[in-house]
């Protein structure tokens, strides 16, 4: 079911969008007939499988089963949960979504509670950098080259150094201690009481796409290790699932089509205050799937910039891989040893960095090179390394166009034979562990339906006053398949109560994406379906099915009777008898 929001607000959201439109934001399509095509975004074909019905207003891919309406569709390509895909067409619609009063859920409210006291820490953390105390933490931030409207802009603030300033703080508030600890805020101590995490720290919040504060990372004014710290897990914040800066650079990121992923805070910052707008940092020592997921809804093409040390490249090494995976192109920039990009922006400014962007190297090269420094290209040990690693990588573009052509360059590089190297390909993809080994991890789900059941589901949806004469002559549990069941439960169930039954709007109620397929490759049976004989092509589906379910009935009542002769159960024997005996004349 749709939930909490109206059917009447997702039916009018619906009618007043058009999926061609939504669909061709995202991807270029062709016409086809009454439909348009276009290749699936969400799997790798070369000849045009996926399908969009302006009529029907759904799409359905049938290389992998993918199907659905508008709403289904940002969800998947654009990673949207429902009630963000329904606020974004909304919005584009012109409709305005009621406010949906919860319904006094405990979790809900306690999630709101968090935000309101990170909230109330951020302000805090603010105020404290404000303060005539705060000269030491404030010449700290100019000498990094912090402008005062980056400050305000990102909200910096200073956790001071007592132990229980932000705690006194927020009790003050009304707060109770155990929703601060829960926040991340506090630590219980060993013999009782709490103290501040935070402390004698410059204070980042982290926010999340909707500009709300999720969490803190926080960096000493000295030497001091550990360096940073940040929040704990909390119901809110989950390391690595976050990107900071994006709730800033989103837009910057989609109008140029690409985005420069930094590591840390001030990396972000720096750029992003003297000009470099398409940027995010990863506040972490490698790149996540997760993340790679949020940025996939802006754009396709990263640029990373991490540092040029031994943790820098193992982190590059490993988002590669995440980036190859979710299909999106990556390339490099190499700072010289010592260097992030904070301080080459400081040192050299915004346009060399620019021109390093626009010089990146491409993964291939620059993994390449890594391991060429590593293993000595020269020597038989070394190829067979470097061979190995660079393979690892090369199976995991889906593309088998691109596999080849890497391959081909990788064997000039090390000066081997090629077919070698496919050879060693072979092994790595057949290997159980290997993460490419499902080259289609949209592969379309066959599912195994009765012809004339799924003749009937595209009948009716063709052509909804079927429906009645159909209901009169069938129940739901005389279809065979339990998904087809479902499907014509809930098409009774509309016609019964006079609701107008359209594809896009029946696919609202259906959580298994089964249920969707078949709905959608129903409605894209060949044209020549509504030339045909109606009446008769009806008539010979009710025929097949009743026949079908006959025939399972007798083969189990078979089985029964045959355990009952084996059991010389005579009573249950002559029930089972009197039963097939009456199904052999009802057929």
């Amino acid at each position: 079911m749709p939930g909490l929001i109206p059917e009447n607000i997702l039916e009018d959201i619906l009618n007043r969008i058009d999926i061609v439109e939504v669909i061709s934001g995202c991807l270029p399509l062709k016409r086809a007939g009454r439909n348009f095509k276009a290749c699936c975004p969400f799997h790798h074909e070369k000849t045009p499988s996926f399908m969009v019905s302006p009529e029907r207003q759904i799409y359905h891919c049938f290389g992998c089963g993918e199907s659905g309406n508008a709403f289904r569709f940002l969800m998947r390509h654009e990673r949207m949960e429902f009630p963000e895909a329904v606020e974004a067409l909304a919005r584009k619609a012109g409709v305005v979504l009621p406010q949906i009063k919860a319904q006094d859920h405990k979790g809900e409210n306690l999630i709101t509670q968090f935000y309101k006291i990170n909230e109330l820490a951020a302000s805090f953390y603010a105020a404290n950098l404000n303060s005539a105390a705060a000269v030491n933490a404030k010449n700290y931030l100019l000498k990094r080259g912090i402008k005062e409207e980056s400050v305000k802009l990102f909200r910096l603030g200073l956790a001071a150094h007592g132990w229980d300033t932000l705690m006194a703080h927020l009790r003050a508030k009304n707060v109770p201690l155990s929703l601060i600890e829960k926040a991340g805020l506090v630590l219980s101590k060993q013999g009782g009481g709490f103290y501040d995490w935070f402390r004698n720290r410059i204070i980042f919040p982290v926010v999340d796409i909707k500009s709300r504060v999720v969490g803190f990372g926080a960096r000493v004014l000295d030497e001091t290790q550990p360096k940073y710290i940040n929040s704990p897990e909390t119901p809110i914040y989950t390391k690595g699932r976050n990107l900071y800066g994006l709730n800033f650079s989103k837009e910057s990121i989609r109008e140029n089509d690409f985005a420069v992923i930094v590591e840390g805070y001030l990396d972000f910052i720096v750029p992003y205050q003297e000009g470099l707008k398409n940027i995010v940092a990863s506040l972490g020592t490698a790149l996540t799937p997760e993340q790679a997921r949020i940025l996939k809804r802006y754009t396709r093409n990263v640029v990373m910039v991490y540092d040029a040390d031994n943790a820098g490249q193992l982190a590059m090494l490993r988002s590669l891989d995440i980036f190859i995976e979710e299909e999106m192109e990556v390339k490099i920039v190499s700072l010289s040893l010592g260097f992030d990009p904070d301080s080459f922006v400081r040192k050299y400014g915004i346009g060399p960095f620019r021109e390093k962007i626009a010089k990146a190297q491409g993964l291939f090269d620059y993994k390449l090179a890594i391991m060429k420094s590593r293993h000595n290209p020269k020597e038989a040990q070394g190829k067979a390394r470097i061979s190995q690693e660079m393979l690892g990588t090369i199976n995991k573009f889906k593309d088998a166009v691109l596999r080849s052509e890497y391959i081909r360059q990788l064997a000039q590089e090390l000066d081997i034979r090629e077919d070698a190297l496919l050879e060693e390909a072979k092994k790595v993809r057949k290997f159980p562990g290997y993460a490419g080994a499902n080259l289609r991890p949209n592969a379309k789900k066959e599912l195994n339906i009765n012809p004339a059941e799924k003749l009937l589901i595209a009948l009716m949806l063709r052509e909804s006053e079927l429906i009645h004469y159909i209901r009169e002559r069938l129940d739901p549990a005389d279809f065979m398949d339990e998904k087809i069941s479902k499907i014509v439960s809930l098409c009774f169930n509309f016609a019964e109560e006079g609701k107008d039954l359209s594809t896009k709007s029946l696919l609202n109620y259906f959580g298994d994406e089964g249920l969707s397929q078949i709905v959608c490759e129903s409605v894209f049976l060949p044209d020549e379906l509504s030339q045909q004989n109606k009446e008769k092509l009806i008539e010979d589906c009710l025929c097949r099915i009743k026949e079908e379910k006959i025939k399972l009935t007798r083969q189990r009542l078979h089985e029964e009777i045959k355990r009952a002769q084996d059991s010389k159960d005579e009573q249950r024997l002559e029930r089972l008898t009197e039963e097939f005996n009456s199904l052999l004349k009802k057929r």
